[in-house]
């Protein structure tokens, strides 16, 4: 029948670990225009990020958009990472992971790419106070940073209800834009 998935079919492309809390898995998978898939990915924290600060780690693939070439595989050793790596991917050759597209994202749920202009699209569930659609326009170049856990939504997180410690010093150079509207909607 071919309306059945054949479940011997499956192929493991990646696995990310997401053991320190049950919660922020993140969750969505699309092709972008450049044809490369492009991966969202939940902080894997509690409240605030903890004990873990994903969101602001470029080391870490959690709390981030990653960006892979399913057609490669760069690490024919690996069973559990079975793609390659775009040459321009903004931390490639350097510090960071080099899957790493964007970072500053805490439990991004959906994004869609604007069929007409490329835009990048991403729903994103804030943390006390406020939920995001992060914008990123086709002509920004990589990487951004969308704020979490420094931000939530266009406001510090350290104030308000959230009160997150950004005792960490990792808050700088956010250049993603967010539109917010209150959790309360």
């Amino acid at each position: 029948d071919p309306n059945v998935a054949d479940p011997n079919s499956a192929h493991v492309v990646l696995i990310i670990d997401h053991s320190e809390a049950g919660n922020h898995n993140g969750g969505w998978l699309a092709f972008g225009p450049d044809g490369y898939l492009y991966i969202s990915t939940g902080d894997g924290g509690n409240g605030c990020d903890t004990p873990i600060r994903d969101g602001q780690n470029p080391d870490s693939l959690r709390g981030k958009l990653l960006r892979i070439d399913i057609d490669g595989d760069d690490f024919p050793g690996d069973p559990l990472r079975n793609y390659a790596i775009p040459f321009d991917n903004p931390y490639v050759g350097g510090p960071g992971a080099d899957e790493v597209w964007a970072i500053g994202l805490r439990n991004p749920f959906r994004f869609s790419f604007d069929r007409d202009n490329g835009d990048l699209f991403i729903g994103d569930v804030g943390q006390d106070n406020w939920e995001e659609i992060d914008h990123q326009a086709a002509a920004t170049p990589a990487p951004v940073n969308f704020g979490w856990v420094c931000r939530e939504g266009c406001n510090s997180s350290a104030t308000g209800a959230s009160g997150c410690s950004l005792a960490g010093g990792e808050c700088s150079g956010h250049t993603g834009t967010a539109c917010e509207y209150p959790t309360s909607s």
